[in-house]
């Protein structure tokens, strides 16, 4: 079983090295390894220690002293709260633990992942981009969290979404560290020019406002064709991707309602209400949205904080107009996972539910970052409410749909994408190129 984990291992790394960006390898390691793993983390006490800081998750560790390793992610302003407050109310709290923080370049990073799994070099626990997961799960080199100290009490405060891009196969293999979704940024120009004193709750209500705009001026863009920046427009009006467990594209993909939202997207481009940055066109979606020259961006909390003042100033925070199915958007964000090669997993597990407590989540939140709570609780609190646009992310956040959690995600993106791409040039037709990709879905949703 580990040589066969190790070859698939070994022959995703392999492919990688050819290719920047993979969706993991294609052999499929078996459950047995994945299940023998899980015995060291299962030995943390779940019961709340003397002394322990208020909004800690109630964790107490009787092991020996140990050092784990952790690669993240952060940026900058994120890595400051990690490093300042984080870590070290954790290691005041759990002195026989350190941690040894580990910052990754995002570029390379999953090659990088791969080779520390094949080669047992990989760190304990790693924030891991959603979208991985599945992949290394099918890898066999997770470790299954489902029967570990505290999560099936953890599962139930969480954002669903966030949660859902950890489940492969009947089990969930990580912890939704943060989360991050697309809301809208509303230009305060045109909303002034058009009269408005709230943004619009409906795309009706904004196809309304189409013989009022000035040439150059547009009613919204997407930042791209691509699914991250799309799936908001295509689910609220309508459209997804697959069946609800992710087994199936034909008749949805290519079901009415999605040739319908496909549809009204390419007539929407055509007829200039949806602007030209869709297709990598001038005016971008920054610049375009601060102008006045878009009414309305797709945009994450990050937007606020990678601008300057006087340009988010001509920006207001507001909800994704709903269409038939509603204000719909996509989830992004990290996962918290461990290796199978880990060697201090229960360590590892105790620091992995403290990143998911009161402490750290609103530490993240509050901080240069924004980070977005995945615990509702935390998300809702006072303090991260306060946080500027906080309140909007976090209402948009309860009709967010994940982008597809299954180990070839990205080959099914990638479809995706140059579909719509193709339709919006007219090279092909919604209906006819729906049809023709759904079994080409199918056939990789079915890859085992």
């Amino acid at each position: 079983m580990k040589r066969r984990i190790m070859a698939a291992l070994l022959a995703a790394a392999m492919l990688l090295s050819v290719a920047a960006c993979s969706s993991g390898g294609e052999s499929s390691a078996g459950g047995e390894a994945q299940e023998s793993t899980g015995g060291a983390a299962g030995t943390t006490e779940s019961t709340a220690g003397e002394g322990a800081a208020d909004g800690d998750t109630g964790l107490t560790y009787d092991g020996e002293e140990v050092t784990i390793t952790y690669w993240h992610t952060h940026g900058d302003a994120e890595e400051v709260v990690l490093k300042e407050q984080i870590v070290p109310e954790f290691e005041k709290q759990f002195p026989n633990i350190h941690v040894k923080l580990v910052r990754m370049p995002y570029d390379g990073l999953k090659q990088q992942v791969i080779q520390g799994v094949s080669s047992g070099t990989a760190p304990d626990l790693m924030r891991m981009d959603i979208i991985w997961v599945t992949e290394f799960a099918k890898l066999g080199a997770l470790v299954p969290v489902d029967d570990l100290p505290g999560f099936a009490e953890m599962k139930e405060t969480l954002f669903e979404g966030p949660l859902s891009t950890n489940y492969y196969e009947g089990k969930y293999y990580g912890l939704p560290l943060n989360t991050n979704c697309l809301s809208g940024a509303w230009s305060k120009t045109m909303l002034d020019q058009l009269g408005l004193t709230e943004v619009p709750k409906t795309y009706d209500d904004m196809l309304a406002l189409k013989d009022q705009l000035k040439e150059g001026q547009y009613l919204f863009a997407t930042e791209d064709t691509n699914t991250w920046a799309t799936a908001p427009l295509f689910y609220s009006l309508g459209g997804t991707y697959t069946n609800e467990d992710y087994t199936k594209a034909s008749g949805y993909l290519n079901g009415e309602a999605s040739v319908k939202a496909l549809e009204t997207i390419v007539q929407w481009y055509d007829e200039g209400i949806l602007g030209p940055a869709t297709m990598a066109g001038k005016p971008d979606v920054s610049n375009g949205v601060f102008r006045g020259e878009y009414l309305l961006t797709y945009q994450g909390p990050w937007f606020y904080t990678n601008n300057k003042e006087e340009d988010i100033a001509k920006v207001q925070a507001g909800l994704l107009p709903a269409g038939d199915a509603g204000s719909m958007t996509v989830v992004g964000g990290e996962d918290l996972c461990m290796f199978t090669s880990g060697k201090n997993q229960e360590a590892a597990w105790v620091f992995a539910r403290f990143l998911m407590g009161e402490f750290a989540q609103k530490a993240q939140a509050l901080g240069g970052g924004r980070l977005i709570p995945t615990v509702k609780e935390f998300a809702n609190s006072e303090e991260v409410m306060a946080v500027e646009n906080m309140d909007v992310y976090v209402e948009q956040l309860e009709n967010a749909v994940s982008r597809t959690p299954h180990p070839a995600w990205e080959k099914m993106s990638d479809k995706i994408m140059k579909l719509f791409q193709s339709c919006l040039r007219h090279e092909v037709e919604p209906r006819a190129a729906l049809d023709k990709l759904a079994p080409e879905i199918d056939a990789l949703l079915a890859e085992k």
